[in-house]
């Protein structure tokens, strides 16, 4: 008896699965993301794992305990250092990455320069694009200088093809799918991209994956929120996932690790576009410090920490006179709501007054800031420029600021004292410690300490003790 058609209703966002079709996604609230698609009714056995009647066959499975001795998983170095870094120190075999990212912002690029080099090592490499022709890769790895690599090129979305193709493939070090929105399965009644298609596509590129022991690469598009497209469980069902950001205006781009089974999550990457493709990055802080100016009001330095990385950053602030209206807030590259938080905290609790000006805040060189250890370096910036005073080019700051203006301790200071030291700074303003059992903090040789307590204390320095008045002003002079 012929298997029975049947449709279901499957949200592209959360891959959620209803009855019938409606304008909202009850799962994820995303609005005209559900769309039809028909499913072949197994013709198998019903009614649960086995059939009334049916005698189930089985076997058991093997149960052990959490002590081993099981090496650390072999790893294959792609000679790119930084995207080393972001996996965890090489790619592992028979894992499956995810890489997703704006379009033109170089996936496709990273991907063949790691493959390009991994295939100079002696490695067997296999490129398959579902969205370029041969020829155009090719055209890309003259462009980048890497045509002469031993890597095995094909054009091709059918993925029975490409399965029998992989499993004969017993000696592959990496295969790259580029990407897994064009792949087709002819088992599944439904156009390439949607859920159904990605999700059955991923599982089987991952299952070859396990069994032959290769590394597998799979390139995701992203919606317009910056998310990879297609069903969340793509994301669970991979071992890593890598966002590749930046802004096509800067040079700079960020490969964030945020997700590694083999690795540490929130690692990153930093490479810098240029004519010859991506070149990496080794001390991205000097770099993103390469043209700032010290004596300009509304700066200051923010000594941050990506993943294990610590990296300095320019916090830029620029404030404008607004007398009538709605003053605006524009952030660029930090959280615009935390923006908020801190102006009211300094207006409420330091008396200093933005509700007649225009903020305009920004963090140069493209790099997106998420921990809140940032909240110091900009409420520097912001009073720096309310009063028109310079901070001091030798000096980092880093700290979060609670509602009540006081400063509160964050992690891993002393990675990012030695990341001020190493870049010539002899100062770093930062939270005041306190006598709770923590461990006392060393400072690196030739780096002067300012805590502070509260954030009254960061504006007497600007503008004289008299204007904090929130909470007593520290008694030191010198401005920062």
């Amino acid at each position: 008896m012929a298997a029975r058609s049947t449709a279901r209703f499957v949200c592209a966002e959360c891959g959620a699965v209803t009855a019938k079709w409606g304008g909202k996604c009850e799962t994820c609230g995303a609005w005209n993301s559900i769309s039809e698609e028909p499913q072949e009714a197994a013709p198998g056995l019903s009614g649960g794992i086995a059939a009334k009647g049916v005698k189930s066959k089985h076997r058991k499975i093997a149960f052990t305990d959490l002590a081993g001795t099981a090496a650390p998983p072999p790893r294959a170095p792609t000679g790119i250092a930084e995207l080393d870094r972001v996996l965890g120190g090489g790619l592992v075999a028979g894992s499956a990455i995810l890489l997703g990212g704006d379009p033109g912002i170089g996936k496709s690029t990273i991907l063949l320069q790691a493959a390009a080099s991994l295939a100079n090592s002696g490695k067997r490499v296999l490129y398959i694009s579902g969205e370029e022709a041969v020829e155009q890769v090719r055209m890309r790895a003259r462009r980048l200088g890497l045509s002469g690599a031993k890597m095995e090129l094909a054009a091709a979305i059918n993925l029975r093809d490409i399965i029998g193709s992989l499993e004969a493939a017993t000696d592959a070090t990496l295969v790259v799918i580029d990407s897994i929105q064009t792949m087709w399965l002819d088992e599944i009644e439904s156009a390439p991209g949607t859920v159904s298609q990605v999700r059955a596509c991923s599982f089987e590129l991952i299952r070859a994956a396990k069994t032959r022991g290769f590394a597998v690469v799979l390139v995701g598009h992203v919606t317009k929120d910056g998310a990879i497209a297609g069903p969340r469980v793509l994301e669970h069902m991979v071992d890593a996932v890598l966002y590749f950001e930046g802004d096509r205006g800067h040079q700079f781009r960020i490969l964030r690790g945020v997700k590694n089974r083999f690795g540490a999550t929130d690692e990153i990457g930093v490479f810098e576009m240029g004519e010859m493709g991506l070149t990496e990055v080794p001390n991205p802080s000097a770099l993103f410090l390469a043209e700032r100016r010290g004596n300009i009001s509304g700066s200051a330095v923010f000594a941050g920490l990506e993943g294990s990385r610590p990296v300095l950053v320019e916090i830029q602030c620029l404030l404008a006179p607004n007398p009538g209206g709605s003053p605006r807030r524009s952030v660029i590259g930090w959280d615009s709501g935390r923006l908020s938080m801190l102006l009211a905290v300094l207006e409420t609790r330091c008396g200093v007054r933005f509700n007649a000006t225009d903020v305009y805040l920004n963090v140069a060189g493209g790099l997106r800031i998420s921990e809140p250890a940032a909240d110091l370096a900009v409420a520097a910036a912001l009073v720096s420029a309310a009063y028109d005073t310079p901070t001091d080019p030798g000096m980092v700051f880093f700290g979060e600021v609670g509602l009540s203006g006081e400063i509160r301790q964050v992690a891993q200071s002393d990675a990012r004292l030695k990341e001020a030291e190493k870049l010539g700074f002899d100062a770093a303003c930062l939270p005041r410690r306190v006598a709770r059992g923590n461990r006392p903090l060393v400072a690196p040789a030739g780096l002067v300490l300012r805590e502070i307590g509260h954030l009254s204390d960061l504006v007497a320095r600007f503008a004289g003790p008299a204007s904090a008045t929130a909470a007593p002003a520290s008694t030191a002079t010198k401005s920062f």
